[in-house]
């Protein structure tokens, strides 16, 4: 029988195919396994319309490994092809039978039950990846007329006559031999089938079956029953997917074990999810979700191997493991999946077209997975507090790493640990106890809660009544600066020069006697050069006697973060040496400043290099300072 030729066109797109157009050999068998439900969908949509009489129970996939003779028969029940579509649909690459009955019964009632996976028509030509030769032998349903197609690649191929038990059709691969490269004895093992079909092919709406090796214990007899068990390898047949997905599912079905155990063998987690999302989404953007937020990070979550991402599913068949288009950054954390019928894919598949429909999709996501956080902060205060222990880094930093962008999706699910309420508080919570007069959400940053609170700088704002935020990540002050506000009120640092806590006449009075202190501050100005901006009398020490604050955007907690970066422009906070009046040390500046500047001028050092060490600051150099504090105490 004279061999056809592929046209110029389809031939070229197969060497591709071959080649290039899939990333991982593998798919092939998905590819297959999808091209066969749909051959069933196209018979069952029939039977629908033309009461055959037949019922899903009639329909499977039946695959067949030979080891010996190398070959995988993948058999399907579906409505198989003539020798005219057989011609067609495997002689012209790329030319879609699925994708034509798409369209043509788009409109029609009962194409509800019906979901066609293949579009493209380049599918079926990935068994080639790991085939030498590849026949497929099909008999059309109500035909009793079979044909074989039979090609061994870009050559060609042949399409004839042949005898074939029943409709459908039956494509046998012949596997190629292994090389040093490529391992394709290991697509025939059963296990590796196994895997596979449950990796892409586990929720194919049809039973995929398979005879299958198992041990079992040999039957013993009388005189042997206290003897060793004994086992023997029998052959059953098994079905390898479950068909049915979890989250297709009416949610009345499920219990939170059932959702629990379907994340733990999916995502290969040893505790249960804090919290599972599931959701159908109709309309714009259409799509089944099942979400889940870990109980806890993962070992590499806060570094840059971590892989964000929503496995990918349409209709049911897995397109991409990772899709990270799907989720934004800062909800990185959620781990699931997503079925759409309704993707625009690429011919291969594997990745997506980025059009409208995945952007819907993704916004759907965020604000699916944020009501969610909202209702477990409402809620479940505890379990939410659990979630932020190991993810609230990543929502401040969303809101950091967006300027501000993203504050009206992430403000409200911020918490931070608050100084009257001794507990993580929202900002809305926050604004709510905020005391009339009251201009400003105040905010201090450090290394532990215990530490701020021991500041010198919290004093006048505790006296006043007024609340504090206690911020303890690196990234805090950062994600407030990028916010500027929350409800119209500024975030305003205890730490900053500019506090705004005196009356008119504390006012007037700091004025005037920071007139009369003014040449003593300049001569401790000079002797501290370029390491204070300016040292000038305090407004908010009580009890303290010396405190460092900073004017500008930089702030000395943002100096401390920038500093330990490993690269780029470390930018320094423009620091002020506060002095309290109201302390003993006071007094002992002034005699100083008209008995003995040079005196003076250590105490001024040795001031600044207190406050430093009160802001959790390392000193350039110990000894020195060592060195005048015993200087000053022999004195």
């Amino acid at each position: 029988m004279a061999k056809k030729q592929f046209k110029a066109e389809s031939k070229k797109l197969l060497e591709m195919m071959i080649n290039s157009i899939y990333t991982h050999k593998e798919i092939f068998l998905r590819e297959l396994i999808s091209n066969a439900s749909d051959a069933m969908d196209k018979l069952y949509y029939k039977s629908l319309t033309e009461n055959l009489g037949l019922s899903r129970d009639d329909f499977q996939i039946t695959i067949k490994p030979d080891s010996v003779n190398r070959t995988i028969t993948i058999t399907d029940t579906g409505i198989g092809m003539n020798k005219e579509e057989l011609e067609n649909n495997l002689g012209v690459i790329a030319q879609s039978g699925s994708f034509k009955f798409k369209q043509d019964t788009a409109n029609e009632e009962k194409n509800e039950d019906i979901s066609v996976i293949g579009q493209f028509g380049v599918g079926f030509y990935s068994a080639f990846m790991v085939s030498s030769k590849v026949t497929v032998k099909s008999k059309a349903y109500g035909s009793d007329e079979a044909f074989l197609w039979t090609s061994e690649g870009v050559d060609g191929y042949t399409v004839e006559p042949c005898e074939k038990d029943g409709y459908g059709t039956e494509i046998t691969l012949y596997i190629k031999e292994s090389t040093e490269d490529e391992d394709y004895d290991d697509f025939m093992e059963e296990f590796k089938i196994k895997s596979l079909i449950k990796k892409y092919s586990d929720y194919i709406r049809y039973p995929i079956r398979m005879e299958c090796t198992k041990r079992k214990p040999v039957e013993k007899s009388e005189e042997d029953k206290d003897s060793e068990t004994k086992y023997e390898e029998v052959k059953e047949v098994e079905t390898l997917n479950s068909m049915v997905p979890i989250w297709k599912k009416n949610k009345s079905e499920l219990k939170d074990e059932d959702y629990n155990a379907f994340y733990k063998e999916k995502f290969y987690d040893y505790s249960d999810p804090l919290a599972h999302i599931h959701s159908k989404t109709e309309g714009t953007a259409t799509y089944s979700a099942l979400m889940f937020i870990p109980k806890k990070a993962p070992f590499d979550y806060y570094s840059k191997d971590y892989e964000k991402g929503l496995q990918l599913y349409s209709r049911g068949v897995l397109i991409m493991d990772k899709c990270s288009d799907l989720l934004p950054d800062y909800f990185s954390f959620v781990k699931g999946l997503v079925d759409s019928e309704d993707l625009s894919l690429n011919i291969s598949r594997e990745t997506l077209q980025h059009d409208r429909q995945l952007k819907l999709m993704a916004k759907s996501i965020e604000r699916t997975i944020k009501n969610e956080l909202k209702k477990m902060l409402n809620n479940d205060r505890e379990k939410y507090e659990e979630f932020w222990k190991n993810f609230g880094l990543q929502i401040k930093f969303g809101i950091y790493n967006g300027y501000g962008t993203n504050k009206e999706t992430l403000q409200d699910l911020l918490l931070f640990y608050s100084s009257t309420e001794k507990k993580l508080v929202t900002l809305e919570e926050y604004v709510e106890r905020m005391k009339e007069e009251q201009k400003y959400i105040y905010f201090a940053s450090g290394e532990t809660v215990e530490k701020i609170d021991s500041l010198p700088q919290t004093e006048i704002v505790k006296e006043k009544g007024y609340e504090i935020l206690y911020l303890t990540d690196n990234v805090d002050e950062f994600a407030l600066q990028m916010m500027v506000e929350y409800n119209d009120k500024q975030f305003k640092s205890i730490q900053s020069g500019d506090l705004d806590l005196e009356s008119e006449e504390e006012k007037k009075e700091n004025k005037e006697k920071s007139e009369e202190n003014k040449e003593m501050f300049e001569v401790m100005k000079e002797a501290l050069g370029d390491k204070v901006s300016a040292v000038r009398l305090s407004t908010r020490l009580k009890t303290h006697p010396v405190c460092l604050t900073s004017d500008g955007a930089i702030s000395i907690e943002m100096e401390k973060v920038l500093s330990t970066m490993p690269s780029g422009s470390k930018p320094k906070a423009d620091k002020v040496l506060e002095i309290n009046a109201n302390h003993p040390i006071f007094d002992k500046l002034q005699f100083l400043f008209d008995n003995d500047k040079e005196q003076l001028k250590l105490y001024a050092d040795l001031l600044y290099t207190q406050a430093l060490l009160i802001e959790g600051i390392s000193i350039e150099n110990p000894v020195d300072f060592s060195n005048k504090m015993c200087e000053l105490m022999t004195k």
